[in-house]
């Protein structure tokens, strides 16, 4: 068990479970769409935001998404931490079908893939001692935006570090900030480039 400062965001009960057997951390259930209404819900999100931080762990899903964007938006002071999970296609054990989407949801992903989501959001390291250098440049600089065939290799970046479908650029920035410098971006989107055209 790792123990968290940071408050917990999650859509769900089963979310919050699952959590609970990975990390020791004060976790705070969205009911899901529920917190567009739920004004005493959003204060005690933005007084953690602003004690502790918080760390938003939603569904890779579009409803996920707009939950995550709906609570950085109304989160105006304090520290937020987005943690992503990859796109995982299949049904929860308690569920009768699969999603919309037919991706899992957090309280579906394994033990192992949800720590790993939180390694690669910076959660368990030190504090970074360098500043973060990749950019909205940077991912135009490396093909990643604004070109022709740039979607796709964002696409096939995100699929390669186990990072979901639906994150904006700004997102993906971020969390590729905590992951790497813009050296090792440019050295990964390299070898992806590589292998294409091993095609």
């Amino acid at each position: 068990m790792i123990s968290v400062k940071e408050a917990i965001i999650v859509e769900g009960k089963y979310d919050k479970i699952k959590l609970a057997s990975v990390v020791d951390a004060v976790i705070i259930v969205t009911n899901g769409f529920g917190i567009f209404r739920d004004r005493e819900k959003l204060e005690l999100i933005r007084y953690y935001a602003r004690k502790t931080g918080i760390i938003i762990l939603t569904d890779s899903d579009s409803a996920g998404r707009k939950i995550r964007g709906y609570i950085r938006s109304a989160v105006n002071e304090g520290r937020i931490i987005n943690v992503y999970i990859p796109d995982v296609f299949g049904k929860e054990k308690r569920k009768e079908k699969p999603s919309a989407e037919g991706k899992l949801g957090v309280e579906g992903i394994d033990v192992k893939t949800l720590t790993a989501a939180f390694e690669k959001a910076g959660v368990f390291s030190d504090e970074r001692t360098s500043e973060p250098d990749i950019t909205k440049l940077t991912l135009y600089e490396l093909g990643l935006s604004g070109g022709k065939d740039s979607s796709a290799l964002r696409q096939k970046l995100q699929r390669s570090l186990d990072l979901p479908s639906l994150m904006s650029a700004g997102a993906l920035i971020e969390v590729l900030n905590t992951m790497m410098t813009a050296e090792e971006l440019g050295e990964h989107v390299r070898k992806l480039k590589e292998e294409e055209d091993d095609i």
